[in-house]
């Protein structure tokens, strides 16, 4: 299976069946780490961690607060993450597979708006074309 990025302006096909969506909050200066993996046409959160927590930060029921890191197991599907990108906060990191960790810009530079993570084949998003 394959992962589609895309913004208004444009898309990108990674070959990947898991990654890390990592941000540091933009208020709290905390780092939050979500897992997941593709699973079908749905992608599926894995696992959160949270190095600390703040307003509108609270671990859930059933966290676990382990060396200074809450960790949980949503469990959760979805179809699309749409990921909020601004001009006044750093980027999200993207680590594939278990790999190095770069910004998502390096993948698909944002147009200042949002960027549509999906579960897809071999070709882009309807209505996009493949960088």
């Amino acid at each position: 299976m394959a992962l589609c990025l895309a913004t208004a302006v444009a898309s990108v096909l990674l070959a990947s069946n898991a990654f890390t969506l990592a941000w540091t909050h933009s208020i709290e200066k905390i780092r939050w780490e979500e897992d997941w993996i593709v699973h079908g046409k749905e992608l599926l959160l894995e696992s959160v961690r949270v190095r600390g927590h703040g307003a509108g930060m609270e671990p859930p029921a059933g966290a676990v607060l382990r060396n200074g890191v809450w960790q949980w197991h949503p469990r959760s599907t979805h179809s699309v993450l749409r990921l909020t990108r601004s001009p006044y906060t750093a980027d999200y990191d993207w680590c594939a597979d278990g790999g190095t960790c770069v910004s998502l810009a390096t993948l698909l530079p944002s147009d200042g708006g949002v960027t549509e993570v999906r579960a897809c084949s071999d070709a882009p998003p309807p209505g996009q074309h493949g960088d």
